[in-house]
């Protein structure tokens, strides 16, 4: 198709050389290939009119046909989208000039439009040198909806060109209608392809066309640079030199279904001399001639690099979180268990003779179910399940603070280095964790140095755009970063993906859990920052994290003590234990008479309530959180908050997630976790009873 009209010779002057058919043949390819993309390309002269484009421009963009013709000036596309809303409201007159201003300055430029229709367009402009300038219109609807499933955390990740596939046989018409036309375009040609060449070699694509000899007889600039070649050098060689041998089986299976007039789609991968790996995804269009044989073949490919390493973070990144919904929901069921386990020992041995033989077996019996209990929280933490208590703190100071902890934990042959930066950094985090992070990530490195070694604690702040936050999960703004490295054996890389696994060690078995680095993981998600690994084997290894910068130290808090209305003398009447599971429940009401409180027991809310509202002598409610039927655990703290604001109330709970406490801070009610033995309790009852938690106060036993 030609879309451009050539100027005549001068008179008298002698014709214009007749263009031989394989520059026809090579004019009506470049043309051919623009209508095969789903981009919208339009191309201006500097005046500015339309000189050329493509079959897209009429469907991305809604222009009627009559008005689209060479010549057409650019304000009239302008003032045609100005007046259905194209531009947003306003004086159609100003945004039109707007626009005129903008095109007689033009400059490279790239913009992203919402259309009326609910379509984003993605506008890219490119200048002509001398004559003019070219728009290059993509739909990105499906790529922007795509951006958001992946929780808005990607990079723009879609290619930017797609092959359009149909009306082959309405190319090979043009191509004919071209022919004919040649004694009169012969001058207008040659310009209309160097145009084209310099359009092509503007797309964003990578293009070219190959014989059925498997000879390359064109090739865009992109095309040629994805494989470090110029566009002169890739014409004329064979597809098995360009691809090199392991890579040519491959393309070759493609080429043969493309043989039978079938169009093909594949992707490949390939290693660059720097060592890193790149994806391409390749639409191989076969041409076919009038008698129906396959002539050639269109390939036009894009770069899918970016989007196969954010379709492999978003894979990894539900796994995590999978796993961690796993371990949250487990950790209930797991905290009653070791309620009773814990309850029912310590009520064992309370009642046996010190010293004696029961002894040998039920201390490592309760020394397992507490060591079970650190288990269940270091979990919580990597499912973000567990409260943190951030507030700004200066790491600097912290680091300082533990270096002789952190020396005591390595062995005399590793030596300890730290790097700070000049002037305080302040993150936003919770400093206990924190402490545990560097801690648990020193003992791995101490692991991974048994012949001795350097270890280092680097801090340095760290500004991450908005270009960059996408495709590391993270929100635009200022953090600080720490990195741990040590000098010691490294991972393999298979391995990487997996180390914040819970339960996955690299180290021999009985000497290492799994979860450190899982606890470091799950911390740093919670805390609102992120982390990763890098490590080359036998050249160490460097854990880096970012964590919220803050603008300074936290001032401390005072101490809160019970307003006049909630001091409460110490407890003289029973203490209503509401909870659902009736084992747990026997050991906290256990717990309860050896610290020598009467005890009245409810099974669910709605007995509790019934409780309450009729028996005025109860002293004290302890309550489980989340329970079956119609009124759960929060809901009876309100109504009970109402009818008695004085009594003093404990809300206990086994579940991991803080939604599972929603709405308790508004309570303004204590919440003990789970799993707890007697002295844990004692104290939680006097905090709320307002009284020292002695040993005086305890019944003989």
């Amino acid at each position: 198709m030609l879309r451009n009209t050539p100027t005549p010779p001068a008179k008298g002057g002698p014709p214009p050389p007749k263009p031989s058919s394989h520059e026809l043949r090579r004019y009506d390819l470049l043309l051919a290939g623009l209508d095969l993309l789903d981009q919208a390309i339009a191309v201006f002269d500097a005046t500015p009119k339309l000189v050329t484009w493509n079959k897209a421009m009429l469907r991305l963009l809604d222009f009627p046909e009559k008005m689209v013709h060479v010549g057409t000036p650019f304000e009239e596309f302008a003032r045609f989208n100005a007046e259905r809303g194209e531009y947003g409201e306003g004086d159609v007159d100003q945004l039109v000039a707007e626009r005129m201003a903008a095109a007689r300055a033009f400059l490279p430029h790239y913009a992203e439009r919402a259309r009326p229709n609910g379509k984003i367009l993605a506008i890219r402009g490119v200048p002509i040198p001398n004559l003019g300038f070219v728009s290059l219109w993509t739909d990105i609807t499906e790529q922007r909806r795509y951006e958001d499933v992946i929780q808005r955390q990607n990079a723009e990740l879609e290619a930017r060109v797609k092959a359009r596939t149909t009306e082959l046989e309405g190319a090979n018409a043009r191509l004919a209608q071209a022919h004919a036309e040649v004694d009169e375009i012969a001058g207008a040609l040659r310009r209309s392809e160097e145009r084209l060449k310099l359009i092509i070699d503007s797309i964003p694509a990578l293009i070219a066309y190959v014989d059925r000899g498997e000879i390359y007889q064109f090739a865009n600039r992109g095309y040629a640079e994805w494989f470090g070649l110029t566009k002169d050098a890739i014409v004329g060689r064979s597809i098995e030199s360009v691809f090199g041998a392991a890579l040519y089986p491959l393309v070759v299976e493609q080429l043969k279904v493309a043989a039978t007039g079938e169009r093909v789609s594949y992707e490949y991968s390939r290693k660059l001399d720097n060592g890193r790996t790149v994806h391409a995804r390749s639409v191989v269009v076969p041409e076919v001639s009038a008698q129906g044989e396959v002539v050639g073949y269109f390939v036009l490919s894009s770069d899918i690099t970016e989007q196969k390493a954010s379709q492999a973070a978003l894979v990894q990144a539900q796994k995590m979180e999978a796993v961690g919904q796993l371990t949250g929901g487990l950790a209930h069921d797991f905290n009653n268990l070791l309620t009773i386990i814990i309850g029912n020992l310590s009520e064992l041995k309370s009642k046996l003779p010190p010293g004696g033989p029961a002894g040998e077996h039920l201390d490592p019996a309760l020394h397992a179910a507490r060591r079970g209990a650190d288990l269940i929280k270091r979990l919580l933490t990597f499912s973000r399940g567990q409260g943190l208590e951030p507030a700004a703190v200066e790491v600097g100071a912290l680091v300082l603070n533990m270096a002789q902890l952190l020396s005591r934990s390595l062995t005399e042959n590793i030596r300890l280095q730290t790097r700070l930066p000049p002037a305080p950094l302040y993150a936003f985090v919770d400093p206990h964790q924190l402490e545990n992070a560097l801690l648990n990530l020193a003992l791995n490195a101490r692991d991974a140095m048994p012949d001795g070694g350097e270890l280092t604690i680097a801090i340095s702040e760290r500004h991450i755009p908005a270009s960059l936050a996408m495709l590391i999960e993270l929100p635009a703004g200022d953090y600080v970063q720490i990195d741990v490295t040590d000098t010691g054996s490294g991972i393999d890389a298979k391995l990487l993906p997996r180390l914040f696994e819970p339960f996955f060690t690299t180290k021999p078995f009985g000497q290492g859990s799994g979860l450190g680095l899982a606890m470091v993981y799950g911390f740093v998600r919670q805390s609102g920052g992120n982390i990763r690994i890098r490590s080359t084997p036998g050249s160490g290894t460097t854990v880096t994290f970012v964590l919220p910068r803050a603008v300074g130290a936290t001032p401390p808090t005072t101490d809160k003590r019970p307003s006049p209305v909630q001091r409460e003398r110490k407890v003289a009447g029973p203490v209503l234990l509401v909870e659902d599971d009736p084992e747990v429940r026997r050991v906290i009401r256990l717990q309860l008479t050896a610290l020598g409180h009467p005890v009245i027991e409810a099974a669910d809310g709605v007995e509790a309530w019934s409780l309450i509202e009729s028996v005025p002598e109860i002293a004290v409610l302890v309550t489980d959180t989340v329970m079956p039927g119609a009124i759960g655990g929060r809901e009876l703290v309100a109504r009970t908050r109402a009818l008695r604001p004085r009594l003093p109330i404990l809300m206990i709970t086994g579940y991991a997630s803080d939604n599972a406490l929603a709405g308790t801070a508004q309570l303004d009610v204590p919440v003990l976790r789970k799993p707890f033995d007697q002295d844990t309790l004692a104290t939680s009852l006097a905090a709320i009873l307002d009284v020292p938690a002695t040993t005086e106060d305890l019944p003989p036993r």
